[in-house]
């Protein structure tokens, strides 16, 4: 018997429809047309139901079995479809209000909430954000500082990672007066892999300062004394 007129699969970009004509192309005709001869040509006994168990081995279609195995191994070189990448993310804020116990001493802001987080979390030590995939990332802090009494102050933010300081991360803001509610933000790109964990410090020469939490009062909604936002930069 004559052999199947073989080709190989099409590739992955050749268009089912041949937009020329409305039909199916001639590449995916040829394709088509080749396991519809390789199954016997619309003679074979075999019933749908036996070929999605196995191909059978009639005599008619056993020098037909090598341009199948041909075309199974094409399957196989095929490159393979791999998802999208996923970015690695994070929002994290505090709904209390910080102090520092003395002056001029290093204290991490802490969070209690956590809005997303994927590849990004908490610690148990709930000032350390933790990467679980390694990246490079955007660390931006907004902190809602305060002070409970007159005359000017100043207060220091910067940020370490797994407890060393980021070296020419640091901030500094001047608050002045009773109740001289400022916002401060600032952000770092920080490479980090699996493991590591980033948190943000503070220091304050007055303990006048705090970081302050105020519940929400309408029409304004609450504002956590710090909000942080971790988005990976690298795909």
């Amino acid at each position: 018997m004559a052999t199947s007129n073989t080709t190989n699969i099409p590739a992955p970009r050749v268009p089912f429809i041949d937009e020329r004509t409305g039909l199916i192309s001639r590449e995916w005709f040829r394709f088509l047309n080749n396991q519809f001869q390789l199954t016997g040509g619309g003679t074979t006994q075999i019933s749908t139901a036996d070929l999605e168990l196995t191909p059978a081995l009639a005599a008619t279609t056993e020098d037909a079995i090598p341009e199948l195995e041909k075309e199974i191994q094409a399957l196989k070189l095929a490159p393979p479809l791999l998802p999208l990448n996923t970015p690695n993310y994070g929002m994290f804020y505090d709904t209390t209000t910080q102090v520092a116990a003395a002056i001029n001493t290093a204290y991490p802001i802490t969070f209690n909430t956590t809005a997303f987080g994927v590849g990004v979390r908490r610690g148990t030590t709930t000032s350390q954000i933790l990467i679980q995939n390694p990246g490079v990332f955007n660390f931006n802090f907004s902190i809602q500082f305060d002070k409970t009494s007159g005359g000017d102050a100043i207060a220091d933010v910067w940020f370490r990672k797994n407890g060393t300081d980021i070296a020419d991360s640091a901030s500094r803001i001047r608050i002045k007066g009773n109740n001289g509610e400022i916002f401060a933000s600032a952000s770092v790109f920080q490479e980090a892999s699996n493991g590591d964990y980033i948190q943000i410090m503070w220091a304050t020469d007055s303990t006048d300062v705090q970081l302050a939490y105020f519940a929400a009062a309408a029409p304004v909604p609450a504002i956590p004394s710090i909000i942080l936002t971790v988005t990976q930069v690298n795909l």
